[in-house]
């Protein structure tokens, strides 16, 4: 069955389809001729650029135990250049106290990629910082006001200044990402890790992780790893999409982290729980 069957006997009328759209529904040989469109190179460019993507899950921030702002009508939001998003709401949402914050003292240079190490304050558009009251306490400068016309009247917000709520469930370093996967699959890939001749561990029963925009990652099984080369650290980061990560480092070796494990994943990368995954750029990785 070709295309033009299947619209028909789905009940589709071709003509109405081509003038709503704007668009022939059937290109012909000369778009056949064009480029086709690598999705991740189109998302990239378009990472320089104020984007946002509405939400309808109730979304709530918390000041210690006040209440900052709870909306119904939030949209995730990244700045020009920005890798990870935030919130913002309706200034009409917001249950604090906003007031203008101090400008803050410009840095050097303006970096090409606002990573998530740079701080909120660091804005890329157009707006106002605003500092955010409740209840006797205070984020200097945890809140943005935007002047854009798509957004306005909405404030986004520093997701590290605030306790998050998606719904009732308590949200984990920054506001997911709509377009980012995390992809876990079960591999017999036989797997060596060593640092000089040392074996760190070796599997055949790895967790392969394929996460957007990243790098694959090997996760080995913990029966599989040589704990006695190994000390653990007092390191530890999150991630929205994984949960909390515990460190490790070569014992006797530099102090480093040279290994990570989500003991207790979030329930979407349950299958992690214990599972280990070495640096590649500081150990020898390699797939026998």
């Amino acid at each position: 069955m070709n295309a033009k069957t299947l619209f028909t006997t789905a009940g589709f009328d071709l003509t109405s389809c081509r003038a709503a759209l704007g668009i022939d529904v059937f290109p012909g040989p000369a778009h056949a001729l064009g480029m086709a469109t690598k999705i991740s190179e189109s998302l990239q460019a378009l990472s320089r650029e104020l984007r946002y993507e509405p939400t309808t899950k109730r979304i709530r921030a918390y000041l210690g135990q006040e209440l900052v702002l709870d909306s119904r009508n939030a949209v995730i939001m990244w700045e020009p250049r920005r890798v990870v998003p935030c919130y913002a709401v309706p200034a009409t949402d917001v249950d604090a106290v906003l007031s203008a914050a101090t400008p803050a003292t410009p840095g050097g240079g303006t970096p090409d990629v606002l990573h998530p190490g740079i701080p909120f304050s660091r804005h890329s558009t157009p707006g106002t910082a605003l500092d955010v009251t409740a209840g006797g306490a205070s984020a200097a400068g945890g809140a943005f006001e935007l002047q854009d016309a798509a957004l306005a009247g909405y404030v986004a917000f520093d997701s590290e200044a605030f306790t998050w709520r998606e719904e009732d469930d308590i949200v984990q370093s920054h506001p997911r990402d709509p377009f980012h996967r995390v992809d876990i699959r079960h591999s017999s890939r036989h797997v060596k890790v060593t640092s000089d001749e040392l074996v760190l561990a070796e599997s055949s029963a790895p967790l392969m992780v394929f996460e957007t925009n990243l790098a694959e990652r090997i996760y080995l099984p913990a029966a599989d790893v040589n704990w006695d080369a190994l000390v653990p650290t007092d390191s530890s980061t999150l991630c929205p999409y994984k949960g909390e990560a515990s460190y490790w480092r070569l014992a006797g070796g530099p102090d480093g982290d040279m290994a990570w494990s989500y003991q207790t994943p979030l329930p979407e990368a349950g299958e992690l729980a214990g599972y280990v995954c070495f640096y590649d750029n500081l150990v020898d990785v390699e797939e026998l």
